[in-house]
């Protein structure tokens, strides 16, 4: 396994530059400001995969103390920049689900990270080494902060405490928990032992951090995101979900003034290091709105446009020069902090991926993701193709045609589309349902496609033409997958109302329902058959597998395992092994004559949405939470 993943290192070095996710040892592109950095897909690779397709989600970037590189806490580990060049130095890995959190140390020689496994790391910011594991939350970690010495760890977390460390010796030093709903937020002050804090409960505290006592600071009428001190520590600066920027004054808590203007939530604000600016991200809908420079003491702010989703997270170079934001688009952006400029856009990081699918021929991968875009690729070098962009919400399901020449995708905003998968161009937009799109199925001859939704329905639709042909309409809570038998006329759907339906596709007739006491007790959220179409398999909430016999409806039998809800099934070509991708971040493989689990795959550290085998039986592609596809070596 391990020499066949160092020959697909040589495939991969062949990326492109426009991938917009995996980006590899590309020079600048001069004229759109587009930096990448070295290799992405091998470094740190899980056992058994062969590649890695995308960063990862960014949650929060912080700047190194002497401003040389700035770390990224994403969904699959610490990425570490060349804050320069943009050059992707190293990955940090080792926490088992997402990282929410970094922040340096004052010297620089140690960065801290949270993470939704509950944990605090410290890791060796020169080399990369960890050092040791901070245990004692029990929900996630959401923010990390070191006091202005160095000695004194702050973390906040999901279990509405802050917990304080000894950062030397990673000792717990006391816990702080008057808060009585998430902590997304903590912030030392510049100068002595003030802890600002800022929550899901609406107030902010300001904590002595030597006798644990605060003071609330109250006038938010919405969730707290994110805290600031000034460099001077007079002045603390707040964003929240009621679309406004609070400004105190530190020292007597008194409210100085509100900056208003954003339309959503603002997720993060920040002072320069001379205090007289300050940068916040928001949710707005406007793109050009969703980062802005305030003069902090005019209260009047210059947009800067060029992100096109949410900006999660902002934050200032040391010497104050450049800003850094990282959007949901996928992208981190620097600026020149001073004028507004944009400086250059390092792309490769990614949204939840939400489904994979292999073209029947087996050269092309499409996945489907939550910025509202799908993407092909190469499946056997890697390189990306193009994006397809026009859904206005995430994309839920991906599908290709029989032929491989159509691609049909089911989505958030209540449509199916269908584009042409070798031009990328977008052929027509099937508008029926009245919720959200779950699944999408084509036919064995091409000629129909099915669509489940949240509607309760299942459309049936001409796939040439997009003509609606018939609503199926007896399920009592939202369809989550159909699939069609790859032999004969037959469709399944799986619901949330924890049945299987199994219908004529030609004539619409329910022909049975799949339930009962061998039934799931959950909603059903995959459903597939066999490629000989005589078994169904099933994944529920229930954490469960069901085999069925497709033909009577008689329950084969259940594979247990998995420690959360199951999303997604998939057998391979021979129908020998079904891959199952699961909320536990895991994927499981199981021996489909005897049930015998054989493999469980272990790398994504969030849900995980979907599996598919490639057409020879030889990758499987999975696709989470945590915004990568990984491909896997499959013996």
């Amino acid at each position: 396994m391990k020499n066949r993943g160092i020959l697909v290192l040589a495939i991969f070095v062949a990326f492109t530059c426009i991938s917009g996710l995996v980006l590899v040892g590309c020079a600048e592109d001069r004229n759109n400001g587009i930096i990448s950095g070295q290799d992405s897909s091998q470094l740190h690779l899980p056992e058994d995969a062969k590649a890695r397709l995308g960063k990862g989600l960014i949650n929060e970037i912080a700047f190194s103390p002497d401003g040389t590189r700035f770390a990224v806490a994403s969904g699959i580990g610490i990425w570490i920049y060349d804050a320069k060049t943009g050059e992707n130095l190293d990955l940090l890995t080792g926490h088992t689900w997402s990282v929410y959190t970094v922040a340096f140390s004052p010297d620089g020689n140690t960065l801290a990270s949270g993470s939704g496994d509950y944990t605090i790391r410290l890791w060796d910011a020169s080399t990369g080494a960890h050092i040791q594991t901070l245990s004692g939350h029990t929900a996630s970690v959401r923010s990390v902060a070191f006091s202005s010495d160095g000695n004194t760890l702050a973390s906040g977390s999901d279990d509405a405490n802050i917990r304080l460390w000894d950062a030397t010796t990673g000792t717990h030093i006391r816990t702080l928990s008057d808060h009585t709903g998430p902590v997304y937020s903590v912030s030392f002050s510049p100068v002595g032992n003030t802890l600002a804090s800022g929550s899901l409960d609406d107030p902010i505290f300001l904590w002595n951090t030597n006798t644990g006592t605060y003071r609330i600071l109250s006038g938010h009428t919405d969730w707290v995101r994110s805290i600031s001190f000034s460099p001077d520590g007079n002045t603390l600066a707040s964003g929240s979900d009621d679309s406004t920027i609070r400004l105190w004054d530190a020292n007597t808590g008194i409210h100085m003034r509100t900056l208003s203007g954003h339309t959503a939530s603002v997720r993060s604000v920040a002072f320069s290091p001379n205090g007289n600016t300050l940068a916040s991200g928001s949710r707005d809908e406007t793109d050009n709105e969703t980062l802005r420079l305030w003069n902090a003491n005019t209260e009047t702010y210059i947009p800067l446009s060029g992100h096109t989703d949410w900006v999660d997270t902002v934050s200032f170079s040391p010497v104050g020069n450049t800003l850094a934001s990282g959007s949901r688009d996928s992208t981190i952006r620097l600026w020149d902090a001073t004028t507004g400029t944009h400086i250059r856009t390092l792309s490769g990081h990614t949204s939840p991926v939400l489904s994979v699918v292999f073209s029947p021929d087996g050269n092309t991968l499409a996945n489907g993701s939550w910025d509202e875009t799908l993407r092909l690729w190469n499946a056997n070098t890697g390189t990306f193709i193009r994006t397809l962009s026009g859904h206005s919400r995430s994309v839920r399901s991906v599908v290709f045609s029989p032929d491989g020449n159509t691609l049909a995708s089911g989505s958030g905003d209540s449509t199916v589309r269908l584009w042409n998968t070798n031009t990328g161009i977008h052929l027509q937009t099937l508008s029926e349902h009245t919720d959200w799109v779950r699944s999408v199925s084509f036919s064995p001859d091409g000629n129909t496609l099915a669509s489940g939704s949240d509607d309760s329905t299942i459309c049936l639709w001409n796939a040439n033409t997009g003509t609606h042909l018939e609503t199926l309409s007896e399920h009592t809570d939202s369809v989550l997958s159909v699939s069609f038998s790859p032999v004969g006329n037959t469709l399944a759907s799986g619901s949330g109302d924890s049945t299987i339906r199994l219908w004529n596709a030609n004539t619409g007739r329910h022909l049975r329902t799949l339930s009962g006491e061998s039934g799931h007790t959950s909603p059903v959220l995959s459903v597939s058959f066999s490629p000989d179409g005589n078994t169904l398999a099933s994944g529920s909430d229930d954490n469960t597998i069901r085999l069925w016999d497709a033909n009577t409806g008689i329950h084969m039998r259940t594979l247990s395992g998995h420690t959360a809800r199951v999303r997604s099934v998939s057998f391979s070509p021979d129908g020998n092994t079904l891959a199952s991708g699961s909320d536990d971040s895991t994927i499981r493989l199981w021996n489909v004559n005897t049930g015998i689990h054989l493999q469980t795959l272990s790398g994504h550290t969030d849900f995980v949405y979907s599996v598919s085998f490639s057409s020879d039986g030889n990758t499987l592609a999975s696709g989470s939470w945590d915004g990568t596809l990984l491909l896997w070596e499959i013996n």
